[in-house]
C-alpha cells in the first residue's frame, strides 16, 4: 500500500479502519483481469453491468461514490496509493450500501496487471499531483508514456477525463495528447460551469473557496494502433518543456490563484522580474 503521508484525525486507526470496510476494497485485484463486469453480480439479478470506469487517484473516495449512486449498472473502482485514503473511500462504498464501486490499494503502474484489453471504458483523473518541476515529470499521470500505457487497456470510445487546479498541466497535457494517440473531445478553462455532470470531490470543495478554477480536458483514442503510432512525435512530445513554470501566464502578479505546489516557484519569479524591471529602470536612469 505504500506509506501514509495523508494526516489522520486523532483516535483514527487505520489498521481497523481497513478491516472493517474490507467489503469494499479488493487486494487481489489481478484475479479479475479481464472479467471486471463479470465479476461483480447483477445489480438486479438479471441486467449485465455496462461498463466499468477507473478513478485513479480515488482519494477520500467522495467523486467514486457519488459517480456509482448516479450510475447503477456501471462499476467504478477507484484507484489509490495512500492507505488513508482506501479507507475513507472503502468507508463511503460501504456506508452508501453501493454494489456497484470498489477500491483497490494500487498505483498506475499496476495498470496493466490488474486489467485487460479494452476493459476500460473511462478513466478519470481528479486533481492529480502536478510534479511541477521537470526532474518528477516523468511521474505526472498525463505525460505521453502514461497516456500510451492507458491506451490498450480503453475500449473503442473510451474517455480520459483531466480536472485540475492546474492551468499549467492542463496546458502540457494538451501538449501530450496527439503524439499519444488521442483526440480531444473538450477542453475547458471551467470543468464546473460547462460539464457540471461531474461530480464535486472534496478536495475540489477546498479549492474552489479558496478561488481556483477547475481546469480540465477529455480525450479519447484514435483507432491508429498503439504500435504504429510515430515514434518521432512520441519523442518530441518527451521532449517538449517538462517544467510546467513555463506554462504559467507571463503576467504572474495578476493571478487569481496559483495552483497549490507551486506557490514558492510563483512568488520567486515574480520577485525575479521585480528585480530585473527595477535594474532596467536604473539602467535607463544613468544614461
Amino acid at each position: 500500500m505504500g506509506l501514509t503521508h495523508m494526516r489522520k484525525p486523532k483516535n483514527f486507526v487505520l489498521e481497523d479502519r481497513l478491516e472493517r470496510y474490507a467489503r469494499a476494497i479488493e487486494t487481489h485485484p489481478a484475479h479479475y483481469r479481464s472479467r471486471w463486469a463479470d465479476a461483480t453480480s447483477p445489480l438486479d439479478g438479471s441486467r449485465p453491468l455496462r461498463a466499468v470506469a477507473l478513478d485513479l487517484g480515488c482519494g477520500k473516495g467522495s467523486y467514486l461514490v457519488e459517480a456509482a449512486r448516479r450510475d447503477p449498472m456501471t462499476l467504478f473502482i477507484g484507484m489509490d496509493v495512500e492507505p488513508v485514503c482506501i479507507a475513507y473511500a472503502a468507508q463511503r462504498i460501504c456506508e452508501s450500501e453501493l454494489a456497484n464501486a470498489l477500491v483497490i490499494p494500487r498505483g498506475a503502474g499496476a495498470l496493466g496487471q490488474i486489467f485487460g484489453a479494452g476493459e476500460l471504458d473511462a478513466i478519470t483523473l481528479n486533481f492529480p499531483t502536478p510534479y511541477p518541476k521537470r526532474h518528477f515529470a516523468q511521474r505526472r499521470l498525463t505525460n505521453v508514456d502514461h497516456l500510451l500505457a492507458y491506451r490498450p487497456l480503453l475500449a473503442p470510445r473510451a474517455t480520459v477525463t483531466l480536472r485540475t487546479d492546474s492551468q499549467p498541466l492542463r496546458d502540457f497535457t494538451l501538449t501530450q495528447i496527439k503524439a499519444a494517440g488521442y483526440k480531444l473531445l473538450w477542453a475547458s478553462d471551467d470543468v464546473r460551469r460547462d460539464h457540471p455532470e461531474h461530480p464535486q470531490t472534496e478536495y475540489e470543495s477546498r479549492l474552489v473557496e479558496q478561488g481556483a478554477a477547475v481546469w480540465g480536458l477529455c480525450i479519447t483514442p484514435t483507432s491508429t494502433p498503439t504500435d504504429q503510432l510515430d515514434r518521432d512525435a512520441i519523442a518530441h512530445a518527451r521532449n517538449r518543456e517538462q517544467s510546467l513554470i513555463s506554462y504559467l501566464p507571463d503576467d504572474l502578479e495578476r493571478l487569481a490563484y496559483v495552483p497549490l505546489g507551486m506557490e514558492a516557484a510563483v512568488t520567486n519569479l515574480i520577485n525575479r522580474r521585480r528585480r530585473e524591471r527595477e535594474r532596467a529602470q536604473r539602467h535607463a536612469g544613468t544614461r
